[in-house]
C-alpha cells in the first residue's frame, strides 16, 4: 500500500502574504514557501544588480514599484515589456554588450517581497524599496513603451528606464573590473579606462 502524503502546509505568514497581494493589489500568487508573484500578468520585471539599481533610482527618480532581494533589484514595468526590451537594447545601441540586466516576463516569477509595514520573512527575504500602491479605481501606471520622456510626473517610459538601467549595469561592471584589476597591479600602474 502506498502511503498518502498530505500536501505541504503553508505557514500563517505565507498565507497572510498571499492574501495581502490578492486583496490589496489584485495580483495572483503561486506557491507557499516562498510565495511567488507570476510575471507577465500584471507586470514584468527588470532584474539588475542592486548597486546599479540604486544608481538608476537616483537618476530616474520616479519609477514603478521597486524591490530588493539580496544583491539584486527588481524594477516592475508594464506586462508585455519583457518582449520589447531586447529590441529596445539594440535600438539604444546596447546590443552585443554584456550587461548584468535581465528581464522576467510571461511564464516567470519573482519571490514575493514582504508586504509593506510587515516584518518577518527569512534572512535575505525580498523587501519593497518602493512598494506598489493598493489598487484604486485608477491604477498607477508602470513604465511602458509609450513614448519618449516622462509622462507628466508618473513613472518614466520604458525607453528611459531601460537606457538608465543599461548604463548603470555597464558602469557597475566597469567598476567591478577596475577594482579586481587594481588588486593585481603595482600601485603605480594606471588603468586604461580610468
Amino acid at each position: 500500500m502506498v502511503p498518502i502524503v498530505p500536501p505541504p502546509r503553508s505557514s500563517p505568514e505565507a498565507d497572510g502574504c498571499a492574501q495581502w497581494y490578492a486583496r490589496e493589489l489584485g495580483w495572483a500568487t503561486a506557491g507557499t514557501s516562498p510565495v511567488r508573484l507570476p510575471t507577465g500578468l500584471c507586470f514584468d520585471v527588470l532584474d539588475l544588480p542592486a548597486v546599479a539599481g540604486h544608481a538608476v533610482l537616483r537618476r530616474v527618480g520616479r519609477t514603478g514599484p521597486v524591490a530588493r532581494a539580496g544583491q539584486r533589484m527588481w524594477l516592475l514595468v508594464a506586462a508585455g515589456s519583457a518582449d520589447e526590451v531586447p529590441g529596445l537594447l539594440d535600438w539604444l545601441e546596447w546590443g552585443g554588450i554584456t550587461l548584468d540586466l535581465a528581464v522576467i516576463g510571461t511564464g516567470g516569477s519573482i519571490t514575493a517581497p514582504v508586504p509593506p509595514g510587515r516584518t518577518g520573512g527569512p534572512p535575505g527575504a525580498a523587501f519593497w524599496l518602493r512598494p506598489p500602491e493598493p489598487r484604486r479605481t485608477v491604477q498607477n501606471p508602470l513604465p511602458a513603451l509609450a513614448g519618449f520622456g516622462s509622462r507628466g510626473g508618473d513613472a518614466p517610459d520604458l525607453v528611459r528606464l531601460v537606457d538608465a538601467a543599461a548604463t548603470e549595469c555597464h558602469r557597475a561592471r566597469l567598476a567591478h573590473a577596475r577594482t579586481h584589476l587594481r588588486d593585481g597591479l603595482p600601485d603605480n600602474q594606471p588603468l586604461a579606462f580610468s
